[in-house]
């Protein structure tokens, strides 16, 4: 029987490589949007597309038809609802701002975790999660400001993606115990893409160019968008699979990996590279969350039963 210590490496390893894949994706809804002129819309409603055709056939192999049908249908299309509208945020946010400053916005998402635990799962938050909190959010606000000199409302957009993202890990919570990983995914994938398909009517109308739908227009822009679908499948499969492995706060911490990755391909595909000042909000923001973590870790010990 493998021991828990070979289960934890297997886990992390697996979280590891998912933080490699994903920031792909972001940067290739960047290209895009960029140097093939796709609506970010365009590039989030074929990532859910794709994502849900490839869940699923991995699924009805596996377990058959039957098991497509979830227990709670309403609460995994809210969860794709959420990430859709998260997608539609970020992609159009990375069109604008260097990836690695978009990414490192988002990741003020664990410190609203903990906000909204405490407003919603009515979580207790002691004293020092709540400083670590305020830190967190100066660290944002450090990121933020030179993007919103130069971007405007835009640098707000993955602070949107962060919020929603936070409310769709509390549901995964919620629904979790009840449905497998595979088919919250898919119904992730489908409810994001509906609710891609909605924005695009009254954008259309609006004419708000981000939010339109457009055929690619060559061989790799078609390709480039199957891979957006096939890498999400394979990072949330690849963060499923951690989960199953290795406890949530030893792999939390390894999230931050994706900003490293944000850095890396920003500054070689696209020469971005953040400034002193935001390498400032990166490390503060970075250091908020890891501390969260090791406090839920911590917090975790001391109320969990030992078993012998």
């Amino acid at each position: 029987m493998e021991n828990t210590t070979s289960q934890q490496v297997r886990g992390v390893s697996a979280m590891a490589a998912a933080m490699f894949f994903l920031p792909m994706m972001d940067a290739i809804a960047k290209w895009l949007s960029v140097f093939d002129s796709l609506p970010p819309a365009t590039a989030t409603l074929f990532r859910f597309v794709v994502q849900t055709i490839l869940t699923m056939m991995i699924i009805v192999p596996m377990t058959g038809f039957k098991s497509l049908i979830p227990v709670k249908l309403w609460g995994n299309l809210f969860r794709g609802f959420l990430m859709g509208i998260g997608s539609l945020c970020f992609y159009a946010a990375v069109k604008y701002m260097p990836l690695a400053d978009a990414m490192a916005v988002f990741f003020v998402e664990p410190l609203m975790l903990t906000v909204l635990s405490a407003l919603i799962l009515k979580e207790q938050v002691g004293w020092r999660r709540r400083v670590a909190v305020a830190i967190g959010f100066i660290g944002t606000l450090i990121v933020i400001q030179p993007s919103w000199e130069l971007f405007g409302w835009v640098s707000l957009l993955p602070l949107g993606t962060a919020a929603v993202f936070a409310i769709y890990l509390i549901l995964n919570r919620r629904y979790g115990t009840v449905d497998t990983p595979l088919v919250m995914q898919l119904y992730a994938g489908i409810g994001g893409t509906i609710t891609v398909l909605i924005a695009l009517i009254p954008a259309a109308f609006l004419g708000i160019q981000d939010m339109t739908f457009a055929m690619p227009g060559n061989a790799m822009s078609w390709f480039l968008l199957f891979m957006m679908g096939l890498i999400a499948t394979i990072g949330h499969l690849l963060i499923t699979h951690a989960s199953r492995l290795a406890p949530a706060s030893l792999l939390a911490s390894f999230q931050y990996l994706e900003i490293v990755m944000a850095v890396l391909i920003g500054l070689l595909v696209f020469g971005d590279f953040p400034t002193p000042s935001k390498w400032v909000g990166i490390i503060i923001i970075v250091a908020s969350g890891a501390y969260l973590i090791w406090r839920e870790g911590k917090k975790r010990e001391t109320t969990e039963p030992a078993y012998n």
